[in-house]
């Protein structure tokens, strides 16, 4: 892989917001910070549109600082928040829509997603924060969690409350689409697994692709199980035909979300791909020692960034999920059996 993101790099390495640069005479990344997240900032990029105006790829968090930075940067280049005519949205996580409300109120820019993450997005805001948080717990409880443990890890209907205020987008993008952007020709690519719904944006022009949360060059994006994923999804699954349907594509230049700038997408992909068979082998191993455990269980027999016994809150809960979608995948290789029952535990498959 050749990073070509300089800036960003430097920045990611000294722990600092990278600038707003310019990209090509029409394109410009505009970094929004994430308050209180070790990502630390979304790439948001802007560009020009024949007969004028601006488009926008992700919007930020919904923060004051990030309004700020986003407005900020929209200065620096020229332009400002109502040169904004549509804003695509790669996927529903906050620190990519949350700021897409306050830009089609102070624009009246058309947003537009995935019909899956709009969904998912629908529910979000139109589920009372309580009941969001109960169903959330039960959840957990189901993956194994002490109940009072769930209940702290997800905490008050408070933390909830950004969410009931995301915007619904107002045009869908289905895979294979062209977005509705004057002199450029950005295709949808569906891309599911991060999220549902989650979108890339192969330009076909420029050769550049807009890859979100769906690669990036080095972090890998978490990966997990959800209420909303029911008793027969498989995100893991999803992802990794995901990445196979982009690893070929050689695009010109790889634009993250995070992190980065870089070329080498097919590399990086493999480097994705062998990491999660290395994850599940990791999991297989752990199961066969501990055969009849739950996720909750065996997410504590796993590797990761930091000792376990650091985790708690949301990072905890990333890593329990993240395992039971290492699981469901398993299970779909018939290499695990789950016990069917409401706390559901697994062991290894006979063979």
């Amino acid at each position: 892989m050749e990073i070509t993101g300089t800036a960003q790099h430097e920045a990611w390495e000294a722990r600092t917001l990278p600038p707003v640069e310019q990209l090509r005479p029409d394109l410009w990344s505009i970094p929004v910070p994430i308050p209180h997240n070790p990502l630390r900032y979304v790439s948001t990029y802007a560009f020009a549109l024949e007969g004028g105006g601006l488009g926008l790829i992700d919007t930020g968090w919904e923060s004051e600082e990030g309004w700020a930075a986003l407005t900020r940067g929209l200065s620096s280049i020229g332009g400002g928040v109502g040169d904004l005519r549509g804003v695509l949205v790669t996927h529903l996580h906050f620190d990519h829509l949350g700021l897409a409300a306050r830009v089609r109120e102070a624009s009246g820019a058309w947003i537009a997603m995935h019909p899956a993450d709009v969904d998912a997005v629908r529910r979000l805001t139109t589920t009372e924060t309580q009941a969001a948080v109960d169903g959330e717990v039960a959840f957990l409880v189901g993956l194994g969690a002490p109940r009072e443990e769930a209940l702290s890890d997800v905490g008050g209907a408070e933390n909830l409350a950004g969410f009931s205020r995301m915007a619904v987008a107002d045009r869908l993008l289905e895979d294979g689409e062209l977005a509705d952007f004057p002199g450029w020709d950005l295709r949808a690519v569906h891309t599911p697994g991060h999220t549902p719904g989650h979108l890339c944006f192969a330009e076909e022009r420029t050769g550049l692709f807009f890859a979100g949360d769906h690669v990036l060059p080095k972090i890998s994006p978490n990966i997990s199980t959800s209420p909303g994923s029911g008793p027969d999804g498989d995100p893991l699954g999803d992802f990794m035909t995901s990445l196979q349907a982009v690893r070929d594509l050689d695009p010109t230049e790889v634009l993250p979300a995070h992190e980065w700038r870089f070329r080498g997408l097919a590399e990086r992909v493999d480097s994705l791909t062998d990491h999660h068979e290395r994850r599940m082998a990791e999991l297989l191993a752990a199961i066969r020692a501990h055969p009849g455990s739950t996720p909750w269980d065996l997410a504590a027999h796993l590797t990761w960034s930091r000792p376990w016994e650091q985790y708690a809150r949301r990072m905890r809960i990333f890593a329990i999920t993240e395992t039971d979608a290492h699981l469901r995948l398993l299970a779909r290789r018939g290499l695990v059996v789950g016990s069917g029952d409401p706390v559901q535990t697994w062991t290894a498959a006979v063979r």
